[in-house]
């Protein structure tokens, strides 16, 4: 029996025109209802959850994984109850790694504040901003320590031969320094070593007194692999990734089509 439904958001919970559409509102309210802890898993940070959520309009407490893992709310309060932060050393080493890459911006995921490193926000970084529902600000290493916030992840972003290039260069070297993973063309994340959805969902899990058989994840791309290992029940969207599709157990219809709807439906209560 399902106890717990984690879902993604882009390319998944929400349309290729990043709409809620009906289907999975209901879908998911039905499954409240009868009991089911709701999830929302996603990268985003705060500012571009809270008004899709408030949309579901679920009377309980439910929580949201944010940043990739990195942070936790409940819905109650919005409280953070559980984060994983970057350190001020570990952002001198990210910035370090993108010096000679001109083309290729580093962000900076705090609580409070979208960061853009450099002394102006590229086009693309800002419209990826304005997807959260907030705006990038330019800012030093140093004017980002001075501001102590806390830093959840750290984002490159780049046209996608530009940061294919920077992959290629820096993957292996990140990769044994932090969780990194290309989640989008235009997006290669790094998050604090050992930090993803799928170690967040589990600790959740634990703590909710549910084990993997009880839980259903649904996602579409990279950054939902480890979720998607660990749910009993791994469902990859019709858009998904192929990475994806071969890590999950069943398959549904596409984010235009409601596929998460179509799943709660087929694996909650078929």
């Amino acid at each position: 029996m399902i106890k717990l439904i984690a879902v993604d958001m882009d390319g998944t919970l929400l349309n290729s025109a990043r709409e809620l559409p009906a289907e999975n509102i209901l879908a998911l309210q039905r499954a409240a209802q009868a009991g089911v802890k709701i999830v929302l898993c996603t990268g985003r940070p705060k500012s571009g959850v809270q008004p899709y959520f408030n949309k579901l309009e679920l009377t309980e407490e439910e929580y949201v994984i944010m940043n990739n893992g990195c942070s936790v709310y409940n819905t109650k309060e919005w409280d953070l109850i559980d984060y994983s932060a970057l350190s001020y050393r570990e952002l001198e080493i990210l910035e370090q790694a993108v010096l000679d890459c001109p083309d290729v911006c580093l962000t900076l995921t705090g609580e409070r504040t979208y960061y853009a490193l450099g002394k102006k926000v590229p086009e693309l970084v800002q419209a990826d901003a304005e997807l959260v529902f907030t705006t990038a600000r330019a800012a030093s290493l140093d004017q980002v320590r001075s501001d102590s916030e806390i830093i959840f992840q750290a984002m490159y972003m780049a046209e996608k031969a530009q940061l294919d290039r920077f992959q290629k260069i820096r993957e292996t070297e990140l990769g044994q320094l932090f969780s990194a993973v290309r989640s989008q063309n235009d997006i290669f994340e790094a998050m604090p070593k050992g930090v993803t959805k799928g170690k967040a969902l589990q600790a959740l899990s634990n703590q909710l007194g549910f084990n993997a058989g009880e839980v259903m994840a649904i996602g579409d791309a990279a950054n939902d692999l480890e979720m998607l290992k660990f749910a009993g029940v791994s469902v990859a969207m019709a858009n998904a990734s192929q990475q994806v599709k071969e890590h999950s157990r069943y398959l549904t219809v596409s984010n235009d089509e409601a596929g998460v709807a179509r799943a709660i439906d087929k694996y909650v209560f078929s």
